[in-house]
């Protein structure tokens, strides 16, 4: 009997200092403040205009040991908008490979719809861009990412000069348009994964189909192809009535689901270099029989980008 109790007790200590290390997993935060002492997971608060004060939440995790050296990965969740969900899935793989990972939460109150997060709320109508209806690039969503970077490296003394970007579903059409239209962004590598549709380098397709008509008219392909960028997608995500996978005459050019539609914006990216002979560096990576499954697709992207 006293071999139990002491059992008992040993299994109960374990648990509680266990929970004490949060490892994202059990829905409590070890902070709320980011700061060079910052460990384990957490959320904090980020004001991203400081005009109107508007802040967002980015639900992070620090491992244990980090350093100066730690690199970054933003993490982009989908259409749920479940950013803590997004943090808690790359947990293992952050102690695994040793990042420090930030995954801001645009919620639909801030950035309403497609046009505010998919579209990066560049126009107040996404759909049909006008000079009259583009925003001002402090209020793009897009415009939240570099000073949150620079907010992060600061706080926490981290000496990182880029940051990996993991995007999936929604989050990946954030991330391959955060690319275009922030084109000197300090990004390092990035994997857009799964995008139901994509913003195609056509610049006689008006955008968000194509570059026409937006800000995107004048944009440097070799520099965009110079990009390590790589397109993720299953090989099993082919369904074309997924839930909220937009369908109308101009987005099934590129395809009727998410695999068809990832082949055919890599394959155009790829022909639009050669015909302007300049370098590619994108790559391009199909998940053998996954679907859409967001726990797989991010962990597959963290590998892509530390253990290719």
């Amino acid at each position: 009997m006293k071999s139990r109790s002491i059992l008992i007790l040993i299994i109960i200590t374990l648990f509680y200092s266990c929970s004490s290390k949060n490892d994202g997993l059990i829905g409590l935060d070890n902070f709320t403040e980011l700061n060079s002492q910052s460990e384990g997971s957490g959320t904090f608060p980020f004001v991203y205009n400081s005009n109107t004060n508007k802040s967002l939440d980015v639900y992070c995790h620090i491992p244990e040991n980090s350093d100066s050296s730690t690199p970054i990965v933003f993490l982009f969740h989908g259409n749920n908008r479940n950013a803590n969900e997004y943090r808690n899935s790359l947990v293992a793989k952050a102690n695994l490979y040793g990042f420090i990972l930030l995954v801001p939460e645009f919620t639909t109150t801030q950035f309403p719809g497609g046009d505010g997060y998919n579209l990066g709320n560049v126009f107040t109508d996404g759909d049909n861009p006008s000079a009259s209806s583009l925003n001002n690039e402090s209020e793009w969503a897009f415009s939240v990412i570099e000073p949150l970077f620079t907010y992060a490296i600061q706080n926490l003394n981290n000496q990182s000069s880029k940051y990996h970007i993991i995007g999936h579903s929604a989050g990946a059409q954030f991330a391959h348009r955060f690319l275009f239209f922030k084109p000197l962004a300090r990004i390092d590598k990035m994997v857009a994964s799964a995008s139901g549709w994509y913003t195609t380098l056509d610049l006689e397709t008006n955008f968000p189909y194509g570059i026409n008509a937006s800000p995107l008219e004048d944009i440097n392909f070799s520099l965009l192809f110079s990009k390590q960028l790589t397109i993720l997608v299953g090989s099993n995500d082919n369904d074309p009535n997924s839930s909220a996978l937009r369908h109308n005459s101009i987005v099934d050019l590129q395809g009727l689901n998410r695999l068809d539609r990832a082949i055919s914006f890599y394959n155009n990216a790829q022909s639009k270099a050669a015909d302007l002979n300049v370098n590619f560096e994108w790559d391009f990576v199909i998940n053998p029989n996954e679907d859409h499954n967001y726990l797989i697709a991010v962990s597959k992207a963290s590998d892509i980008i530390f253990n290719p």
